[in-house]
């Protein structure tokens, strides 16, 4: 056979594999590690995991190395941890006691107070990786049979919660749980160098058959009393999660104006047949707005979001949600300029329908896609269906940065200075000097180094010429043996993700 029969032959088999519709086929663009800009997220989760509680601090320490380690190698370049799943914590607070999930009993703390997320981030960071703190805003206890410490919110105040489906959850209804909820997080922000707070689907909890949620009270004091009659309950219950959703992003503006706030929403907003004007999509489940009383769309609108993550975790084709479906009526209530879309994926189920490839492509050829994030981390780190092997050889065989949010800030920190190359006793160093500061998210945060051929055009948007991402101001070189020149260019990206043109420099290597 010759060559141009066997590619239409592949084009023929791939065009019946798709089946050939014209709004559900491949796009045509290449899209396998070719994209720069790209979010490549993680979830670690720690609800209901019970490898934590029998660790110790050196044992936990050796595992987070081992596990970031091997998601790096897998291009993930951010990392959302849950830090929170019950009014707890993964970290050293003087609000919320030690999680169950870490130490094996609510309020007990680990070993010489060893604290997860403040080491998470600095490993992280060390790899230039970013670190989401993922918090459950509203749940105290997952089924009812969390043993609350005394010094659990819960034992304070037990008048802010409610007891629905056997879960115990903060009345969302009520301002006392919002103040409470903002306090948390203004903490986080304050004490910790996250990059993002995130928080996933669980609003109000997804309903149970025939059980309403119990907020008559809460409603009589502050629905009825603004004017919401009880068949505008609904109404009211956005209201309040609405009034969360603007109040965090306030405190987190008024905490750090850099740190992001991002929702990774159930993945139906609404159902086509939900809405009047036929604007939901052609689903069938679920709905954030009618169930959850989560009205992303309007805290994508409103800015009072950074990043909207939808959790798309159906296949293609799916008879009542479909994946494509979904992902084209998302980028198409998106937002170019604003908060960023990223895409939700599971990885066993994505895995298990062999659909790796198409989904890839479909996420990086629409427009306001910037990302995916993959849940949860341990399907890559397991490898399930050598989904890692996947990534790592194909869509993120190259290096990426994390899409600028320039809806924060639009402004490209200063350019290196005094870019040098010189030998030391560890080889031949590039070197330079940067204004940073902790402080001031304008200034450089990290570094990007690209090399080219002597006589090579200059593309920095081409991510196969990068050859290092670093929060150091240096980068050792390989030498050979001197024979062959190369230019090098250095860039500085600030917290908001911001690149500049860089300063080059000519070396022989």
């Amino acid at each position: 056979m010759n060559n141009q029969y066997i590619r239409l032959l592949l084009a023929v088999v791939l065009c019946v594999v798709t089946s050939c519709s014209t709004t559900r086929q491949l796009p045509v663009r290449e899209t396998e590690g070719k994209d720069k800009r790209e979010f490549r997220g993680a979830w670690i989760q720690t609800a209901f995991q019970g490898e934590y509680k029998d660790m110790t601090p050196a044992q936990l320490r050796k595992d987070f190395v081992r596990k970031l380690n091997y998601l790096q190698s897998c291009g993930i370049n951010a990392i959302i941890f849950q830090v929170r799943p019950e009014a707890d914590a993964f970290y050293k607070s003087d609000i919320e006691p030690w999680s169950r999930f870490y130490t094996g009993q609510q309020g007990v703390a680990p070993a010489g107070n060893f604290d997860v997320m403040e080491f998470l981030i600095e490993e992280c960071h060390k790899r230039n990786m970013e670190f989401h703190a993922w918090l459950n805003p509203y749940r105290a206890s997952t089924a009812g049979n969390t043993r609350f410490a005394d010094s659990h919110i819960y034992n304070k105040h037990p008048e802010w919660f409610v007891t629905y489906n056997k879960q115990i959850l903060f009345d969302p209804g009520l301002p006392e749980s919002r103040q409470f909820i903002n306090k948390v997080v203004r903490d986080i922000v304050s004490r910790y160098d996250v990059d993002a707070i995130h928080m996933d689907d669980y609003f109000y909890p997804y309903p149970a058959a025939g059980m309403p949620f119990p907020d008559d009270d809460s409603f009589r004091k502050y629905g009825l009393n603004k004017g919401y009659t009880n068949a505008q309950r609904s109404d009211w219950r956005r209201e309040n999660v609405n009034t969360l959703i603007r109040e965090l992003k306030r405190t987190i503006l008024l905490t750090k104006p850099w740190v992001r706030f991002g929702i990774s929403p159930f993945g139906i907003y609404r159902n086509k047949k939900s809405t009047s004007d036929g604007s939901g999509s052609d689903t069938n489940g679920l709905q954030n707005y009618d169930d959850l009383y989560a009205d992303i769309l309007h805290w994508v609108k409103e800015g009072w979001i950074d990043y909207n993550m939808p959790q798309i975790y159906w296949e293609i084709d799916h008879p009542a949600a479909d994946y494509i479906t979904l992902i084209q009526w998302w980028n198409k209530n998106a937002t170019l300029e604003g908060p960023h879309l990223y895409i939700g994926q599971d990885v066993a189920r994505t895995m298990k329908a062999s659909q790796l490839t198409r989904k890839m492509r479909y996420e990086r050829a629409l427009s306001k896609v910037k990302g995916n994030c993959f849940w949860p981390a341990n399907e890559l780190l397991w490898n399930n269906k050598g989904v890692a092997d996947s990534l790592k050889r194909n869509y993120h065989r190259y290096p990426a940065l994390i899409p600028a949010y320039t809806h924060m800030h639009n402004r490209a920190p200063q350019e290196v200075k005094k870019l040098k190359k010189e030998w030391t006793a560890d080889g031949y160093m590039l070197h330079w000097k940067a204004e940073q500061s902790p402080t001031n998210p304008e200034l450089a945060s990290y570094f990007v180094v690209y090399r080219f051929e002597d006589k090579e055009p200059i593309d920095l948007s081409n991510p196969a010429k990068i050859v290092k991402i670093t929060r150091n101001t240096r980068y050792l070189m390989p030498y050979d043996n001197g024979k062959k020149k190369y230019r090098y260019i250095v860039t500085a990206v600030d917290r908001f993700h911001n690149e500049n043109t860089g300063k080059s420099i000519k070396v022989k290597l």
